[in-house]
């Protein structure tokens, strides 16, 4: 794809006035740098595109410390989730395998479920396990522990985390509106859960669901705690193993509900306690980014910030006018690209060029392949079967032709669509998710150009049948085949 180097004010001018896709120019990789950086992937949970006011320049919500990562590092206008919620796109994270091709076709995960990923397939954290790297994960899990269904918690949690390759995790099982409400370290339980919380209210202290609580839990201290574990980690990594390279994922809490943000984040925007709660979240990416600077880390250190799927605006107060998907149409759990269009951004110095902005169509999957690139390593067969090497587009090597023939979309509901180029097909009518159902007199799909129409709002289904054959052929091949590289 061809490239041009314009300035980051026009890029922003451009992205408020129409749908023109742009990409600048990447730095080269030090050749005089040959070590294994350490990374950290940090994903947000339902933090939409539009949140970040590197991205939106109307956005209600300050977000200085995710600017800067993009401002020092690289911007991913066209990146995708695997999925609109969240279990499947955690799956294909971790995986660099559409969840889709699992037993879980729709929906996701609850907390009592047990261990989606084989613990046999290569993961994130297996790969750099293998390849030298301290491994933790801090955060969300929402990928079900154990073997047995319902999870009995007072037993260990295995197989979990330290299965599938992480040395070190501590988090929560699952989203932090659904029981049971605890926190797990490794293979045991911090607190069993033997109290009980009648649920949250939306309109005062945030919503979760009623169900099983561990002693002394407060949704409000989630987030400052899985802030204080990492930096924790950060610190006694320094210590202990210097100069040996890390890979820490954090999948946050937030800004999922329930919306509680820490007093010290109340009336930080102009969007509610949810703008407030997505700025808490960027205090997090601050103090990490502190903490790297304090240890001299952050010069070997590629951080990526992402999020596992479209903004949540059900209850978001259009008074506000915070637009949280930004221009993309629908929202979390849909299929159009408000579901599942994520910010991307990704900061390496000395390998990244500040400032730069790329338009290649990534997909969270993408993360194994590009992972195995960087520490000079090819993946089996049977791993990352829907998994491309991005590191070209982060380093500027991307070959004219895309990385990616094409990308699979998937809703809450399993509805699936395909994007190939400027064209996206939907298999389906409506959003697939919670936004809108569609109508029987509708056409059976939906084909949208999307490099003349990204709302998704004129529906070229019936006036190109060759397109919508091409790519029905493309995707029923993906499905059958098992893969998409």
């Amino acid at each position: 794809m061809p490239r041009k180097t314009i300035t980051r004010r026009t890029f922003m001018q451009t992205l408020g006035s129409s749908a023109a896709v742009l990409s600048l120019p990447l730095a080269q990789c030090s050749k005089n740098d040959k070590r294994l950086p350490n990374i950290i992937l940090i994903l947000a949970d339902d933090m939409g595109y539009g949140d970040l006011s590197c991205l939106n320049r109307d956005s209600k919500i300050p977000t200085p410390n995710m600017d800067r990562i993009a401002g020092e590092g690289v911007i991913f206008t066209d990146a995708h989730s695997g999925s609109a919620v969240c279990t499947p796109t955690r799956y294909g994270l971790l995986t660099g395998q559409y969840c889709w091709r699992t037993e879980l076709k729709k929906g996701v995960l609850w907390g009592y479920d047990p261990l989606l990923i084989d613990v046999n397939r290569i993961t994130l954290a297996s790969l750099l396990k293998q390849n030298g790297y301290v491994t933790a994960g801090i955060g969300k899990w929402h990928l079900g522990l154990g073997a047995e269904k319902p999870v009995d918690y007072s037993k260990p949690l295995r197989p979990g985390p330290n299965e599938l390759g992480f040395d070190y995790y501590f988090g929560i099982p699952a989203s932090l509106d659904m029981e049971p409400y605890l926190y797990f370290e490794n293979d045991h339980v911090v607190g069993l859960p033997i109290e009980e919380t009648g649920g949250g209210n939306r309109d005062s202290d945030g919503y979760w669901l009623s169900g099983q609580i561990m002693p002394g839990f407060r949704h409000i201290d989630v987030l400052p705690t899985l802030t204080q574990k990492a930096t924790a980690f950060l610190d006694d990594h320094a210590a202990s193993k210097p100069g040996a390279p890390f890979f820490l994922y954090l999948p946050l809490s937030a800004p999922h509900d329930p919306w509680v943000p820490a007093p010290e984040f109340a009336g930080k925007s102009k969007a509610g306690r949810y703008g407030d709660f997505v700025a808490q979240v960027d205090g997090t990416v601050g103090q990490l980014l502190q903490t790297l600077e304090r240890l001299e880390m952050a010069e070997n250190t590629l951080i990526i910030v992402t999020s596992d799927n479209g903004a949540d605006v059900r209850f978001l107060d259009p008074a506000f006018g915070h637009k949280g998907n930004f221009k993309f149409r629908g929202q979390k759990s849909d299929i159009w690209d408000g579901g599942h269009r994520i910010p991307f951004i990704a900061r390496w110095p000395k390998h990244i060029k500040p400032g730069s902005v790329c338009a290649n169509l990534l997909c969270l999957t993408d993360m194994l392949a590009t992972v195995a690139a960087i520490v000079g390593v090819e993946m089996p067969a049977n791993a990352g079967e829907d998994s491309f090497n991005q590191l070209p587009a982060l380093l500027d090597r991307a070959p004219i032709t895309p990385v990616r023939e094409a990308v699979v979309h998937h809703s809450s509901e399993g509805m699936f669509a395909i994007r190939k180029g400027n064209w996206k097909l939907i298999a389906g009518r409506g959003s697939g998710g919670w936004t809108d159902r569609g109508k029987q007199s509708d056409p059976p799909g939906q084909l949208y150009d999307m490099s003349a129409d990204i709302n998704e709002r004129q529906n070229l289904y019936e006036n190109y049948p060759d397109i919508v054959k091409e790519l029905t052929a493309l995707l029923d091949q993906y499905i059958r085949e098992g893969r998409s590289r």
